[in-house]
C-alpha cells in the first residue's frame, strides 16, 4: 500500500517524532552512509553467502535494495502496525537464509546473533559517522540516544539486546576488534557488490549523485576494510574527501525539504501532525 492510499493515521509508530532515529533518518545525506554500511557488511564471508543465496547481486540488484530500505524506514517512520508488518517480513525472509558458505567452507544462518550484530555495527557506525559528517547536531548523549534506539529496532529482528556492545564506543571497539580478526576478506563476489556501488545502472535514480557516494563509501571505510577493497587515500585523496563532504554540510540546510529529507520521514510527519501524506 502506497502512502498516498494509506490510511490517515496519527500513530507515530515504533520512535514516534520525538526521537533521534527520526532526527537522524530523516536526513537523505545520512543515507548515504548506507552504502559504507553495506561495503562492510560484504567483506564478511558468511553475511556475503546469504547475500549470494538470495541473489542480490544477480537479479535486479538495486530493486532489491530499494524494498531493503523501505522496510528499514518502515520500521523508523511507519505507524505501529506498519512498522511490525514489516519486521514480520524481513523475519521471515531471514528465516530460509541458511546454509554453508562456499568459498569458507563455514555455516552461515542469517538468524545468527553475530551476523545480525555485524550488519547492524555496520549500519548504526555508518549513520552515526554520517549524521557527523554532514550534519553534524547530535552530541555524544545524542548518539548514545540513537544507539539505544536501535537496539530496540534490532531486538525484534532477533538479535538479544544482551549480544549488542552497550555504548556507542563499545560498538567501536567491537567493530575494530571484527576488522583485525582475519575474518574479513574481499573476493569476486565481494566486488560485484563493490561495483554496485561504483557502477549503478543507469536507470538508476539519482545516478550522478551515487558517483560521489560511492567515493564517500569507499573513502571512509575503516582503514583495513578499505585497504582490503584496494582503495588507497592519500594526502589529496583526504583533502579532497573533506572538501567534498564539507560542501555537502554547507549547503545541505539550504536545500529544498524534498532533498534534504527523505520522504517516509516527510509523510510520518504529516500523519503525526494530522496532515495528508503525499
Amino acid at each position: 500500500m502506497t502512502s498516498r492510499s494509506r490510511p490517515f493515521s496519527h500513530d507515530s509508530g515504533l520512535f514516534g517524532p520525538g526521537s533521534v532515529s527520526w532526527q537522524v533518518n530523516k536526513v537523505t545525506a545520512v543515507l548515504f552512509g548506507g552504502a559504507r554500511a553495506l561495503l562492510m557488511q560484504a567483506a564478511h564471508p558468511l553475511v556475503l553467502a546469504g547475500a549470494r543465496q538470495t541473489g542480490l547481486y544477480e537479479r535486479n540488484p538495486w530493486k532489491r535494495l530499494d524494498r531493503t530500505l523501505r522496510l528499514t524506514y518502515t520500521m523508523t517512520f511507519g505507524t505501529t502496525e506498519e512498522a511490525l508488518e514489516a519486521v514480520q517480513r524481513i523475519n521471515r525472509v531471514h528465516e530460509d537464509i541458511h546454509g554453508i558458505d562456499e568459498v569458507t567452507g563455514l555455516g552461515y544462518d542469517a538468524l545468527d546473533p553475530d551476523l545480525l550484530l555485524w550488519v547492524h555495527a555496520c549500519l548504526v557506525d555508518s549513520q552515526i559517522l554520517f549524521e557527523r559528517l554532514t550534519v553534524g547536531k547530535l552530541d555524544e548523549e545524542g548518539r548514545e540516544r540513537y544507539h539505544q534506539e536501535q537496539m530496540q529496532g534490532v531486538e525484534l529482528l532477533g538479535l538479544p539486546r544482551d549480544r549488542i556492545p552497550p555504548t556507542v564506543a563499545a560498538l567501536s571497539a567491537y567493530i575494530e576488534g571484527v576488522t583485525e580478526s582475519g575474518i574479513l576478506g574481499v573476493n569476486s563476489d565481494t566486488m560485484k557488490v563493490a561495483d554496485l556501488i561504483r557502477r549503478p545502472p543507469r536507470d538508476v535514480p539519482w545516478r550522478p549523485v551515487l558517483r560521489m557516494i560511492s567515493r564517500w563509501a569507499f573513502a571512509t571505510l575503516p582503514h583495513p576494510i578499505r585497504e582490503m577493497y584496494g582503495v588507497r587515500l592519500g594526502t589529496l585523496g583526504r583533502v579532497q574527501l573533506r572538501g567534498s563532504i564539507g560542501s555537502l554540510r554547507m549547503i545541505r540546510p539550504f536545500l529544498p525539504s524534498q532533498i534534504r529529507e527523505v520522504l517516509p520521514a516527510r509523510d510520518a510527519a504529516r500523519r503525526v501532525r494530522g496532515g495528508p501524506a503525499v
